[in-house]
């Protein structure tokens, strides 16, 4: 993700929370470092991807994990952000 912090929306946290979480267990506080938001805001970003079934959380290990359906999402966000800042290329 390319976009600096300072303006970011609903679909970027999501995308950092999501990315973020993607390949293995992930406690809420590293999200919530990550994702550079408080506690409060955290816990209702979880909610919403938990409801939606982008997020699982793992009772036993106390982590979430991005679903097969946060990697679809994940996957389209990072297509549109390429499309929407393309990487530039120095000519040689």
């Amino acid at each position: 993700m390319t976009r600096s912090r300072g303006n970011r929306n609903r679909i970027d946290i999501a995308g950092q929370i999501l990315g973020t979480a993607n390949g293995g267990g992930t406690k809420k506080i590293k999200m919530m470092y990550q994702a550079n938001l408080s506690y409060a805001q955290l816990k209702k970003y979880l909610m919403v991807l938990t409801e939606r079934d982008l997020l699982r959380y793992d009772l036993d290990t106390q982590t979430f994990k991005t679903t097969e359906k946060g990697h679809k999402f994940l996957e389209t966000y990072n297509q549109l952000d390429d499309l929407m800042n393309p990487k530039k290329y120095v000519q040689v």
